[in-house]
């Protein structure tokens, strides 16, 4: 008879380990998600709209959708790509994915052609 107490003890202390270690996995869970989910997805959220806020007459760009042309004028909410020499598309400025950037590319055009004259060889 004496017995049932003393498993009711060791069940309490066992039970206050078990949520311990539950709290401890939970916070370690949502640290995890934090830092490999949360964080890395609005800083690319807030690169985006810092991009797409600076857009400017003149800057070439690449749509969502595939579409290469050069920007015509900007408005608030929309933007207005020259893509031929008289064709030209209205945008919202989410559809605009990235703004190429000239000098990168002439950059890395001869870095190019020099690692493909070295493969031939």
């Amino acid at each position: 008879m004496s017995f049932i107490p003393l498993l009711q003890a060791a069940s309490n202390a066992s039970s206050t380990q078990s949520f311990g270690s539950l709290i401890v996995t939970v916070v370690l869970m949502i640290a995890i998600f934090y830092f490999f989910l949360i964080r890395p997805q609005s800083k690319k959220q807030k690169e985006m709209e810092k991009m797409l806020a600076a857009l400017k007459k003149g800057d070439k760009v690449v749509t969502i959708g595939g579409i290469h042309g050069v920007v015509s004028s900007t408005k608030e909410k929309t933007v207005i790509l020259k893509v031929d020499d008289n064709t030209k598309l209205e945008f919202t400025r989410s559809a605009i994915a990235s703004v190429v950037n000239p000098e990168a590319e002439k950059k890395a055009e001869p870095a190019k052609a020099k690692a493909e004259e070295k493969s031939e060889k």
